[in-house]
């Protein structure tokens, strides 16, 4: 006996049956909503109620010469390894990955940029201080 002859094939019906179910279930409605989302929000009891989340703005990118950034070492976390790390950056995020792409190229290594910081694989913290000084940066060298 094999385990093919277990398995019921579904007839026309069952099938239709399961894709008119399918069909009424409004799969947008269910990513409006998401529980994550509302995670601090309290019940309410009201039918009507529909929850609202507040998004968030992006700052602006400010122009170079009043950018503060801090050009650092770490080396937590990173099983030894070196990055120089650059802080302080405040702007959006596309604007941040212009920069660390730039950076990136013309020290020839890689790394990322996210969560406001840009990271560059190895020690170049003085290549970097110089660069972006060139760029019209203010930026210092941190540890």
């Amino acid at each position: 006996m094999s385990v093919s002859s277990n398995i019921r094939k579904k007839s026309k019906a069952e099938t239709k049956f399961i894709l008119a179910i399918f069909a009424k279930i409004n799969f947008h409605q269910m990513a409006d909503n998401d529980w994550k989302k509302r995670l601090g929000v309290v019940f309410s009891t009201n039918p009507d109620f529909v929850y609202q989340e507040t998004l968030e703005t992006e700052e602006a990118t400010l122009a170079p010469s009043a950018q503060n950034l801090i050009v650092s070492i770490d080396r937590k976390g990173r099983a030894g390894k070196q990055v120089t790390l650059v802080t302080g950056f405040i702007g959006t995020a596309e604007d941040l990955a212009e920069l660390g792409r730039a950076l990136k190229v013309k020290c020839g290594v890689g790394g990322s940029a996210k969560d406001g910081e840009i990271t560059i694989q190895g020690d170049f913290r003085d290549r970097v201080v110089t660069l972006l000084k060139d760029m019209g940066y203010r930026a210092k060298r941190g540890n």
